[in-house]
Order: structure tokens, then C-alpha cells, then sequence
């Protein structure tokens, strides 16, 4: 049977290339992704490459904090 707390869960992504204290630079908004995570084989935060559409180029996301 099923335990009472679920295992995966779904986390979000943020890129760590946007600035995000500038919105006169021409920057309009800071890329984001969601995911599925199991939590007892990764309990550490996540880190994956993804591609921004704000930087145009394939960069490092990390797991936001809850």
C-alpha cells in the first residue's frame, strides 16, 4: 500500500544566468522549468543544464528553495 507521503515530487528550476534586479537592461523575465524529482535518491538540490530563452544559450538551472 501506499505510505502517506509521497515520494517524487515536483520541483522548479530557475536559471542562475538572468539578472533579476534589472528590467531596464532588456531583460524581460527569468526562465523557469518544473520538474520531477525522486526525493530519497536525490536529497540534495538539483543542477541541470537547460536552455534559457532570455540568455539564448544552454545554462545551469538550479532547485528553488520551498
Amino acid at each position: 500500500m501506499a505510505k502517506g507521503r509521497n515520494v517524487r515530487v515536483t520541483i522548479t528550476l530557475e536559471c542562475t544566468g538572468c539578472n533579476r534586479g534589472d528590467s531596464g537592461k532588456g531583460l524581460s523575465g527569468i526562465s523557469r522549468y518544473t520538474t520531477r524529482k525522486n526525493r530519497r535518491n536525490t536529497p540534495t538540490r538539483l543542477e541541470l543544464k537547460k536552455f534559457c530563452p532570455f540568455c539564448h544559450k544552454h545554462i545551469t538551472h538550479k532547485e528553488l528553495k520551498k
